[in-house]
């Protein structure tokens, strides 16, 4: 199902190229110097059908980037599966979320592991529909760990399994190293761009 050299590999951006992405959204890297970005379809050739967007496998990358550095990750922006829905009830739409800045996310459990959660604010995202509709809400668009057998997302943004305890130990030690004991307690900021 995954091209296991690509996933192997990490090439990324660097942080000058990071900060040119990141500059017309007004982060104030002072105050938040810890900071998640994703690239829905960075990899966009590297796997799956080429020129698409795919959902159910990582094609997209996650950098963690802080002053000391930053790191890129194999991650999946989208959810694993197509469900066109409607409305906000049980028969809405699977959810995509929009691209943006999103500073809702703290460290915190996903099930029983520690995750960067959704619980400090609403987010908004994509439905699948027909035509594809918006809704905002606190929805648990967490960041956590996929598995190897697909992406395991309803909307969250997955790493792949390989590579989350890198992920989560190195954005684990920059909090603790930028925020020293309100590490747990801080907004990460998330930016999700196309």
């Amino acid at each position: 199902m995954f091209n296991t050299e690509v996933l192997k590999s990490r090439s990324g951006l660097s942080s000058t190229e990071l900060l040119e992405i990141s500059s017309p959204f007004g982060l104030d890297r002072e105050v938040y110097p810890l900071l998640i970005v994703g690239m829905r379809g960075y990899y966009l050739d590297s796997l799956g059908q080429e020129g698409i967007n795919d959902r159910g496998i990582y094609d997209d990358a996650l950098f963690i980037d802080s002053p000391n550095g930053t790191v890129c990750y194999h991650a999946n922006t989208d959810p694993s599966a197509f469900r066109k829905g409607w409305g906000t009830d049980k028969s809405k739409g699977m959810a995509r979320l929009k691209p943006g800045l999103w500073k809702v996310h703290q460290f915190g459990m996903h099930k029983n592991y520690e995750a960067l959660v959704q619980i400090k604010g609403e987010v908004s995202v994509i439905r699948d529909g027909d035509p594809d509709y918006e809704d905002t809400g606190y929805f648990g668009i967490n960041i956590h760990k996929g598995s190897y057998n697909g992406t395991s997302s309803s909307g969250c943004q997955t790493i792949y399994p390989e590579q989350w305890q890198s992920f989560i130990g190195l954005a684990k030690s920059e909090a603790v190293r930028l925020f020293g004991l309100r590490w747990n307690n801080v907004v990460i900021p998330y930016l999700l761009v196309e």
